[in-house]
């Protein structure tokens, strides 16, 4: 009765604040279960291959999963799509608790590596399912005029939670190992993580979703769009950060190794450098958000990706974990936080509403493709790559770094903002933005980390 004396406007409002809480758990599932699988595989003693193989699956059946989903909407409402792929997903963190109790108990060892790469395969299938429906859902919730600044705002209080579990959950696990229990201390998370997806799940059930019809004719095929990928605006950007995503994978499906097994850290340690790069990445969120309401998504594109090809070079200067703290975390906070919200930010710009699902399920296809190639490359040449000059793990580094740089020189020129805003004048906008940042960011991010509380007190 309440809902419907509820106009569409309050329902929206309404639905964004249990968005917000929504992902709240949802992160806090992630923290506490996501970033510790490839912690995980390399505990049961996977093989450096098996380790880099995890993001090459989750690169390519994650992306497929969503092919197959971006069509379930022709037959079932958003809404309903998201609560069964949400529930079936906190389900899989069960084979991982089954893992951590048969190598404790040292039952089929030389398998469990292998069902370590299944199960995360099996999650990041199903986790996936949701993706097309959910970002169709929250284009329809969230106003373009404000966009750029509610998902950096949501983004803010995600990060900040997940960021603070994963590094309680570090000292949580290193005190499980340093009793020898460092199953036990997995177990308990990967229970966590479960639990908490299921409160997410829940709060879903909540959540008001605005109707879609998808008229005659709306769909296209796969093929179809990678036909005419090199001839639009949207289509060039897919390719790029297809290119992108295989640039990236061939070092990044390696940072846990390098860290883990080649610098020795303990688990607080890698978490501290790990989630430095998301922290630093929360400071400048509010900043993109502004610059992306007021200039644009390709202008925020084209300074990031000066940056990003430095990275993976930043990362073998030196093992001194206060140097890959404030060097190359920091350099891939700032920059992937403004990729990362330009990139959803120009897909809704680029995409009409009803066709956002599907285009963003084959974009995901072709990025995830990307990902594959890159991470199997990577895992190939960890494997097999012999040289005396260099330690290979640095070569490998140095090839996704150049490779990254071809790619980004060749491809950003050939794209173009299409909504319509300010003239951006490079001195004037940063010194505007920044002055106005400087100005209310700390009181305000700090009012919205606050916030959290009144998004878990929602009923």
């Amino acid at each position: 009765m309440v809902r419907e004396k509820l106009s569409v406007k309050e329902l929206k409002h309404q639905a964004r604040r249990y968005s917000i809480k929504e992902g709240i758990f949802a992160h806090l599932s992630g923290s506490l279960g996501g970033k510790y699988v490839s912690p995980f595989a390399i505990a049961v003693n996977s093989s450096n291959s098996v380790v880099a193989l995890l993001t090459a699956v989750s690169g390519l059946l994650g992306p497929l999963a969503q092919a197959f989903s971006s069509r379930l909407m022709e037959r079932y409402s958003r809404k309903k799509i998201v609560l069964k792929a949400v529930l079936f997903e906190a389900l899989t963190w069960s084979p991982f608790i089954v893992i951590a109790v048969l190598f404790y108990f040292n039952i089929l060892i030389n398998l469990l590596p292998f069902l370590v790469l299944f199960s995360f395969s099996l999650y990041t299938i199903i986790g996936s399912i949701a993706s097309p429906a959910w970002f169709s859902w929250m284009g329809d919730i969230v106003d373009e005029k404000y966009r750029g600044r509610w998902f950096s705002k949501r983004s803010l209080i995600l990060g900040f939670v997940g960021g603070i579990l994963a590094i309680i959950a570090a000292f949580f696990l290193n005190y499980f190992k340093s009793r020898n229990w460092t199953m036990w201390g997995f177990l308990i998370l990967f229970s966590l993580a479960l639990i908490s997806r299921l409160i997410s799940w829940r709060i879903f059930k909540k959540q008001y979703e605005p109707k879609i019809k998808l008229k005659k004719g709306y769909y296209f095929s796969f093929w179809e769009f990678v036909l005419k990928a090199p001839k639009t605006n949207f289509g060039k950007f897919t390719i790029f950060r297809a290119l992108l995503g295989f640039s990236t994978s061939i070092s990044s499906a390696l940072i846990a190794i390098y860290l883990l097994r080649n610098l020795n850290f303990n688990y607080v340690t890698y978490m501290i450098v790990i989630f430095s790069s998301s922290a630093f990445s929360l400071l400048v969120l509010k900043f993109w958000g502004m610059l992306s309401d007021k200039y644009g998504n390709y202008r925020i594109l084209a300074i990031v990706t000066i940056a990003i090809p430095l990275i993976p070079i930043l990362w073998i200067l030196s093992p001194n974990p206060i140097y890959l703290i404030f060097v190359p975390s920091l350099v891939s906070g700032v920059s992937w936080a403004g990729f990362n919200l330009a990139e959803g930010n120009f897909i809704y710009d680029n995409v009409n509403p009803q066709k956002r699902g599907i285009v963003v399920s084959y974009y995901n296809v072709l990025r995830g493709i990307g990902i594959f190639l890159g991470a199997g490359l990577g895992a190939i040449l960890i494997k097999y790559l012999v040289v005396d000059f260099i330690e290979p793990l640095f070569l490998i580094f140095l090839i996704g770094g150049i490779i990254r740089m071809i790619i980004v020189f060749w491809w950003i020129p050939k794209m173009k903002e299409t909504r319509k805003t300010e003239r951006f004048r490079s001195a004037k906008a940063f010194r505007s933005i920044l002055f106005k940042q400087a100005k209310s960011s700390f009181f305000e991010e700090a009012h919205e980390i606050m916030s959290i509380k009144k998004y878990l007190r929602m009923k």
